[in-house]
C-alpha cells in the first residue's frame, strides 16, 4: 500500500522531514511506527516506547492498532497543549 505521511513539530525538526510518500507492506499504525523505528537515529529515539506523540489517520486521531487504508494521510506528531 501506498502511504502519505506527515512529521509535525518537533519530530519534522528531528527527522529533517515534513513528509514523505512511502510503499508499505504492513496493517496497522503500530506497524507503521515499528517500520520508521528501524531507520535507526532519530527515529528510533523519537518513536520508541515511552516516547509521546500521536497518529492520525486521515485527520482522524488512532489508537496505534488502527487498521491503515490504501492511499490513506497519516500524520505523527507531539501532543498539542494549549493555553
Amino acid at each position: 500500500m501506498t502511504l502519505h505521511v506527515l512529521y509535525f513539530a518537533r519530530l519534522r525538526e528531528r527527522f529533517g522531514l515534513a513528509e514523505e510518500s512511502l510503499d508499505f507492506a504492513g496493517a496497522t499504525a503500530a506497524d507503521l511506527v515499528a517500520h520508521l523505528q528501524t531507520r535507526g537515529g532519530a527515529w528510533a529515539e523519537e518513536l520508541a516506547a515511552g516516547r509521546v506523540f500521536r497518529v492520525a489517520v486521515n485527520q482522524d486521531i488512532v489508537a496505534l492498532d488502527a487498521r491503515l487504508p490504501d492511499c490513506a494521510e497519516v500524520a505523527i506528531f507531539p501532543p498539542v497543549t494549549g493555553g
